[in-house]
């Protein structure tokens, strides 16, 4: 079973248009780290991690290690693959968008679905509650005067 973060915009608004993150390896990410950061907008990190794999190339060669030069590039990869889901949660938080909660379901329609009801659960939960505000007549007077120990009159010095 899989785990979706859900991601919440700024600005709360009735109908809010809730981001499902996948908690989890991405495999597009490890296939084609650059291209896949760029398809979800990561692109500081896409342009880096092209940079990164690049001259990880260039220097294998350089050395005459190609194969060196390719591993370092997986390892890019990989770090990609492993880490990219938290790459976007990270770029949703830094464009102020906050983290609502969890959920874990097998796919992404089961997860919407689930989220669905969770937050209509606990928008009746909230219209249900009383509030309680307590009655200012019943409320003690100010005590007036000194008090030195527990056996303080009020009204009394």
């Amino acid at each position: 079973m899989a785990v979706y973060v859900v991601m919440e915009p700024p600005g709360r608004s009735e109908k809010a248009d809730v981001t499902f993150v996948r908690d989890g390896f991405a495999w597009l990410g490890f296939l084609a780290a650059p291209l896949w950061l760029a398809w979800h907008r990561l692109w500081v990190e896409a342009a880096l991690a092209f940079v990164v794999m690049a001259i990880l190339s260039m220097l294998g060669e350089k050395l005459g290690l190609a194969w060196a030069g390719s591993l370092l590039s997986l390892l890019v990869s990989l770090y990609i693959g492993l880490e990219g889901q938290a790459l976007r949660i990270a770029a949703l938080r830094r464009r102020g968008w906050h983290e609502r909660g969890v959920v874990a379901a097998d796919r992404l329609y089961d997860a919407e679905t689930r989220d669905a009801l969770e937050a209509e659960a606990k928008a009746e939960e909230q219209a249900t509650m009383q509030r309680i505000v307590p009655d200012a007549a019943l409320a003690r007077p100010p005590q007036t005067g000194i008090a030195l120990g527990l056996t303080h009159t009020p009204g009394k010095p």
